[in-house]
């Protein structure tokens, strides 16, 4: 059963009345009074408990679906979403994030193989369309469970990484060692369905999403480092951005 969560509204604010409830919503979920997995009450039951319009209370809780707090599945109704990790505007790695955020990183590598060709990955990079690279899959996970699958692809100098570096370390943190710093990147953030490989690394049932981001990396000369292609359990991610006006 659904946790009535006390809420007080104040008609005579000039504060709209769905971000009210949309705040303290919020709270309840950032101080654990709801819990990853609850479920959440239906829109009926809190619009007749807090005389609300139902179009403000949908509004309010649209609003949690987008800032990733609340999750909507049909047949299970609305839920109190996992423990989601925000990618702010920063150039960092999910390990980063993690461990940022106070979680531990696990990385299984999936694939290393220093002989993969791939056009649109060396034209990234700057290479040949026939050279040969370090192409590179791993499987992020936290406590809870998987997380995002990361493909990357590097130039051939990169054949000598060390499995077990990957394993204890995020990509950026290896290539740092070496010399290679990124220092800017071109992201493009989107959504699809997942495929049947990536459900069953991910955990996912059949019709869920998966978020998705293809960065191209480039060192402070402007030389690419990398390129990655990577996707992300739509309830365990979230990109944060902020944007100013020109």
């Amino acid at each position: 059963m659904a946790q009535q969560i006390q809420v007080s509204i104040d008609r005579n604010s000039p504060v709209p009345l769905y971000h009210q409830l949309a705040e303290q919503l919020a709270a309840a979920v950032d101080t654990g009074v709801l819990k990853p997995g609850d479920a959440f009450e239906n829109e009926l039951s809190l619009a007749d408990r807090l005389e609300l319009s139902r179009p403000t209370v949908r509004r309010a809780i649209v609003e949690l679906v987008t800032r990733g707090l609340l999750v909507r599945r049909r047949g299970i109704g609305t839920t109190v979403a996992n423990e989601v990790i925000h990618r702010r505007n920063e150039l960092t790695s999910l390990y980063d994030d993690l461990r940022r955020d106070g979680r531990e990183p696990i990385t299984e590598v999936l694939e290393f193989n220093t002989d993969i060709v791939d056009v649109r990955a060396s034209q990234v990079l700057g290479l040949d369309p026939d050279t040969k690279l370090v192409y590179l899959e791993r499987l992020r996970s936290v406590r809870e469970g998987p997380m995002a699958i990361l493909r990357n692809w590097l130039a051939p100098s990169w054949a000598d990484l060390n499995l077990d570096d990957l394993t204890n370390q995020g990509l950026y943190n290896v290539m740092r060692r070496k010399g290679a710093i990124a220092a800017v990147a071109h992201q493009t953030i989107g959504a699809r369905r997942a495929e049947p490989s990536e459900r069953k690394l991910l955990q996912l049932d059949k019709n869920d999403p998966v978020l998705t981001m293809t960065r191209r990396a480039y060192d402070s000369a402007g030389n690419p480092v990398e390129f990655g292609d990577h996707c992300y359990r739509y309830d365990r991610y979230l990109f944060d951005i902020t944007v100013y006006a020109s």
